[in-house]
């Protein structure tokens, strides 16, 4: 009895500490990524983002495509549309408890394909993938993509993941 009780405490400490160290990695922001990933050495990755397609997802959505599709489909606004937002702003298919410092103008941002970077944003962990990985960093694959890339969004004409890629992909030439 006395042996039964001990692993059931053993087992009650396991499970609890298991629980308190338990990770909610927080989105940080687009700003946040832009210190280090927008300096020249690194391939200036935040200018590529801010001036490619997925920065201004937000915007599409004020667009007059969009509110003409809107009205035809009975949605009021598709900019504070629920339906559209988690697709076109990570602040918006974000957790609210874990929106810590992104913006709600952000668009898609950097964390939108890469994860929330509060556990890996930090040059150490950056240096090292594997870890990073395990600290919440997202690699790019063709499932995350057509997650919003899908048959489901109203102007969608297919989806090649390896042209997608090519385009919205900025190496680091530091790795």
């Amino acid at each position: 009895m006395k042996n039964i009780k001990r692993y059931l405490l053993i087992g009650m400490a396991l499970l609890i500490a298991g629980a308190a160290s338990a990770q909610n990695f927080r989105f940080v922001g687009a700003d946040v990524c832009k210190g280090c990933h927008n300096k020249p050495e690194k391939g200036a990755q935040y200018d590529h983002w801010a001036n490619a397609p997925h920065s201004q997802a937000l915007k599409t959505l004020s667009g007059e495509k969009a509110i003409e599709y809107g009205k035809q489909n009975g949605i009021a606004s598709p900019a504070t549309d629920d339906k559209c937002l988690k697709c076109h702003s990570t602040y918006h298919a974000a957790p609210a408890n874990l929106r810590n410092g992104i913006t709600a103008d952000e668009g898609i941002s950097c964390e939108g394909c890469h994860g929330p970077g509060s556990s890996y944003r930090g040059p150490a962990i950056m240096r090292n993938r594997n870890v990073a990985v395990r600290q919440g960093l997202i690699l790019q694959t063709e499932e995350l993509c057509t997650k919003c890339h899908n048959s489901e969004a109203p102007f969608y004409q297919g989806f090649d993941f390896k042209s997608a890629f090519e385009k919205t992909t900025h190496p680091d030439p530091t790795r």
